[in-house]
């Protein structure tokens, strides 16, 4: 394993310890822009850790994290980004519900070198380098084997601003309702790709995420055997306005559905 991904683990745990720290008791909560768009001191409290712990070990690096931004080194040139999310699943911890996760990836020159998700309340640490495959702590992950959309067990999730119902993201989820589809809404998407790639869930959509949501569970999913692309098909990167990651097996099916949705929609059918 290489050095950076067995930090990436180490402060992901250590991470992890600060949020179950905190969870279920006392702190102080606000919220950034959007409806319902929450942080919590341990969001910051982790993050400052996370930061902290690489820095110490890759001082040339920079960070790309939820709660503090960019953050350029002197060596940004080299081209290593972390990507972190320091609490995946936000709203899930200020309302004392035990889904939430730490997501941590390394990033160099649009390739995903490991990626990091850690829930803290299961003790179950994800893992991937690339090229080397992705694991559930010692376990090697691959992806369920399930070949026809209405026979799948889904997962998604909703953007901040879903009242206004971008990407006709309402209209997407209640035509997998009425197509007989089980859908989850967990609240952590780091998780709902971590559990693509482990074979729990077959397939994952959703608009409007951030690079730190997505960063480690895209490396995740393709390294146990998946697909993740836009709805459309087209490839897929961290800063691309929506993801679709599946199986592979019912890859097109999926995005076929998620299309004409949208197209039927926009055609007035």
């Amino acid at each position: 394993m290489e050095e950076y991904t067995q930090k990436a683990i180490e402060t992901a745990k250590g991470a992890g310890n600060i949020l179950l720290e905190g969870f279920g008791s006392s702190f102080k909560i606000t919220n950034k822009e959007g409806k319902n768009n929450l942080v919590t001191e341990y969001d910051n409290r982790s993050e400052e850790f996370i930061i902290e712990n690489l820095k110490k070990h890759f001082p040339e690096f920079s960070f790309l994290a939820e709660e503090s931004g960019l953050s350029l080194n002197n060596g940004q040139k080299n081209g290593y980004f972390w990507v972190i999310d320091p609490l995946d699943g936000t709203v899930n911890y200020a309302h004392n519900l035990p889904i939430f996760s730490v997501s941590i990836a390394l990033v160099k020159n649009r390739e995903i070198l490991c990626g990091v998700i850690y829930n803290p309340i299961l003790d179950e640490l994800f893992y991937a380098e690339n090229g080397k495959g992705a694991y559930l702590n010692a376990s090697k992950l691959i992806v369920s084997k399930c070949d026809k959309l209405d026979n799948s067990f889904l997962v998604t999730g909703f953007p901040y601003n879903i009242d206004s119902n971008p990407g006709h993201c309402v209209d997407q989820f209640v035509q997998m309702l009425k197509r007989g589809i089980p859908v989850r809404r967990l609240g952590s998407a780091a998780l709902d790709l971590a559990y693509v790639a482990a074979g729990r869930f077959d397939g994952f959509w959703e608009i409007n995420l951030n690079p730190w949501d997505v960063a480690a569970g895209v490396l995740l999913v393709l390294e146990a055997g998946g697909k993740v692309t836009q709805y459309n098909n087209a490839p897929y990167w961290i800063t691309d306005n929506n993801i679709l990651a599946t199986n592979g097996l019912i890859h097109e099916e999926l995005s076929q559905t998620l299309n004409s949705c949208y197209l039927e929609i926009n055609n007035g059918i």
